[in-house]
């Protein structure tokens, strides 16, 4: 069974990603929403470190409910601009707080993290990477589970046949993001 993490918890009680981020409005806790050119992201933190990272449709709010000036906040969005400008960068910079997943999740996100901007890797690579190559379905599941998208960057993860594979952004932001790190989306099933 997959351990939550407090947030995760708090979201399956209140019902929802819309209705988490009501509560984390009302209570306070450290957050932003970027406007990047693919949607939006909404950026929790707690005190030094990124703790979630997701896409939505639209904002709820157009003023975030914590000044980005938190020192972590305010790196991530100068990196987030970086990024969305084009430029090679290493989210691994910033701390992102995982100990809520499994050993197994870590070392998946881990293996992802090394993968190079504007390149792709498979879920059987990954599976190999980690001494697990018969994982590559739980691979899957574990990419699927990033709370930190783009900063643990899953969008750089296929299937060994050429396809895309899943996304938790959507198959057409990751194309997008694909894009932007120039890797030749058109030879991609």
């Amino acid at each position: 069974m997959k351990r939550l993490s407090p947030l995760e918890h708090i979201s399956e009680a209140l019902g929802g990603e819309q209705n988490l981020r009501q509560f984390r409005d009302v209570f306070g806790i450290p957050s932003f929403c970027y406007k990047s050119p693919i949607g939006w992201i909404d950026i929790i933190a707690e005190e030094n470190r990124i703790l979630r990272t997701s896409f939505s449709e639209v904002a709820l709010s157009s003023e975030p409910t914590f000044p980005p000036t938190l020192p972590v906040l305010n790196r991530t969005i100068k990196l987030l601009d970086l990024y969305f400008a084009g430029g090679p960068v290493d989210f691994a910079e910033l701390s992102v707080q995982l100990t809520y997943a499994t050993d197994f999740q870590q070392q998946v996100w881990n293996a992802i993290q090394q993968i190079p901007y504007g390149e792709v890797r498979t879920y059987q690579w990954i599976a190999d990477r980690i001494g697990s190559p018969k994982s590559a379905r739980a691979v899957g599941n574990a990419t699927g589970a990033n709370p930190v998208s783009i900063l643990i960057p899953c969008h750089r993860v296929i299937r060994s046949n050429g396809a895309l594979g899943g996304y938790g952004g959507g198959l057409e932001r990751k194309r997008q993001l694909l894009a932007l790190e120039g890797h030749p989306i058109e030879k991609l099933k």
